[in-house]
């Protein structure tokens, strides 16, 4: 599919470009040329073939869930230097 050099320049206008006529002549065959390999993408059959998200297998970095013993109040709370019924006693961020 080849633009035309006003398809060019409306595209460069919604794009808000300042182009040179060399640059219009430049963009226009390198954009006539996406097109047509968005074209030949479009004309392959691509029947049977599953959508997939990616080609390599899926492979996850985080380690997995498990249930773990947890720290009891006293244990966390030990650090602190102000507690208050078993939680931590913080000054107001708000007056």
């Amino acid at each position: 599919m080849s633009l035309t050099l006003q398809e060019v320049e409306h595209i460069a206008e919604l794009a808000r470009l300042t182009l040179s006529e060399a640059e219009k002549e430049e963009y226009r065959g390198q954009l006539s040329a996406i097109l047509d390999y968005a074209q030949r993408l479009l004309d392959l059959d691509t029947e049977g073939i599953p959508p997939t998200s990616s080609v390599l297998p899926p492979q996850s970095v985080l380690r997995s869930d498990e249930i773990k013993p947890s720290l009891g109040p006293e244990t966390v709370l030990k650090n602190s230097k102000h507690t208050k019924d078993n939680q931590f006693q913080v000054p107001p961020v708000m007056e």
